[in-house]
């Protein structure tokens, strides 16, 4: 009875969900190919009409092919769970491999093997975003080399990684009772906070090559900038972003003492000193407002929660007995558990998805107002209307789709908030 019900609420989640992302879609293509034929008013005078209708068309582009994506990824979804797809495959390693490599060992190679295959079921739509919509529009400058080189490098830090921190969390499983939950949820923080300390220096140079910033023009603004606002980092870095792509950013990286300010060479070469000022004003708002720290904490709770709902449901049969899996016998399932869990936990997720997506709006409306009091608004205005030009970012978002989906606020908010010179908008 409980397996029938757990089933009967995956399915009309999912049902559910789909459905929605499918009429949000629509929407936001209804309502971009609507305003594709003139820019917005406020922005007659800026934004050419030839770059607002690219924008359009890349968001179509974007949004058909996230119809084709979605719908894919739900078939995949029940195929794993209720028709049956994990149970054959833990049938075949567990059978296989068990009996060499032992408990350890065959729950691993059920994880790695579950990695795989859903690597190579993603893609294919990885490779047309990236080889067909990017590149239609000018965005790409993967070559096939550099995107082989980056799945195998990625496949191997991923590897060197996440079985090390896999094997913890399945010897915390089956060895420390029934709190275990606990002991894992501080593993996996311990985990996170480690990753933060090596990803700039360790991981992120395997994928990019990172140069001090040679600009001391530039250097002096923005070391001037950090003092004024209280920050301190190791140092500033310029990334070759345009190895991959045409798209610019800027951000913060490291924890702590190890924090490091980079930014994409794209970036330096679209905006002038004072725009990228602004810029990182904005960047340097989320800490002022510790939205870094509140967004840790956050992810804390949310994780602990998952850990201790996970905790519960693994000892359950009709956990694996409603989502398609029939228990082992004589085998641990604690990997059984945590694959179903990741599978089918964001289904359930999708739900609070806009108050996560609020949130952020709200911070970004902080940061911009940050950035404005401690360099320029206009410059900060004008930055960001070049990079919505150079991203094709729509100017004309469907508004139920933006209070679903967009963790920043569109264009036409941020720049009158701006104006009013408060956070948010009335």
């Amino acid at each position: 009875m409980q397996a029938l019900l757990l089933t009967s609420c995956f399915v009309a989640a999912l049902l559910v969900s789909l459905a929605l992302k499918f009429w949000l879609a629509s929407r936001q293509m209804r309502h971009v190919a609507a305003h594709r034929g003139a820019v917005p008013a406020a922005f007659a005078a800026i934004i050419p009409l030839a770059a607002h209708q690219k924008a359009a068309d890349y968001t179509l582009a974007k949004g058909r092919f996230g119809l084709l994506s979605t719908g894919f990824g739900a078939a995949v979804l029940i195929a794993w769970t209720l028709l049956g797809g994990l149970d054959a495959l833990n049938a075949v390693v567990r059978d296989a491999l068990q009996p060499l490599l032992g408990d350890m060992g065959y729950q691993l190679a059920l994880l790695a093997a579950f990695a795989l295959i859903a690597g190579l079921l993603d893609a294919p739509f990885e490779i047309w975003s990236t080889f067909r919509i990017e590149q239609r529009f000018g965005f790409n400058r993967m070559t096939w080399k550099l995107y082989l080189a980056d799945a195998l490098k990625g496949a191997l830090v991923g590897a060197l990684i996440g079985l090390p921190i896999a094997a913890l969390i399945l010897w915390i499983m089956g060895a420390t009772g029934s709190l275990w939950w606990l002991w894992a949820w501080a593993a996996w923080m311990g985990f996170n906070l480690l990753i933060l300390v090596l990803y700039p220096t360790v991981i992120a140079p395997l994928f990019n090559k990172f140069e001090p910033l040679a600009d001391e023009s530039l250097k002096s603004r923005v070391q001037a900038l950090m003092a004024r606002c209280g920050f301190t980092a190791r140092g500033l870095f310029v990334m070759d972003g345009s190895r991959r792509s045409a798209h610019a950013n800027a951000y913060f990286t490291g924890f702590g003492a190890a924090k490091r300010v980079v930014f994409f060479d794209t970036l330096l070469a679209k905006l002038t000193p004072t725009e990228v000022e602004a810029v990182l004003a904005h960047e340097l708002g989320h800490f002022k407002h510790r939205h870094v720290l509140k967004r840790m904490v956050a992810m804390f709770a949310l994780s602990l929660a998952g850990f201790a709902l996970l905790g519960w449901m693994s000892a359950q049969g009709w956990f694996y007995r409603g989502l398609g899996v029939e228990p082992n016998v004589a085998a641990p399932n604690d990997a059984l558990a945590l694959l179903l869990f990741l599978l089918v936990a964001p289904v359930f997720g999708y739900f609070v998805s806009p108050l996560l997506a609020n949130l952020s709006r709200r911070h970004e409306f902080q940061a911009d107002a940050y950035a404005c009091a401690q360099a320029s608004g206009t410059d900060l205005a004008a930055a960001l209307l070049k990079l919505h030009e150079d991203n094709a970012a729509t100017l004309t978002p469907d508004p139920v789709y933006v209070k679903f989906y967009y963790s920043h606020p569109p264009a036409s908010e941020r720049l009158a908030a701006m104006q009013r010179g408060v956070g948010a908008p009335a």
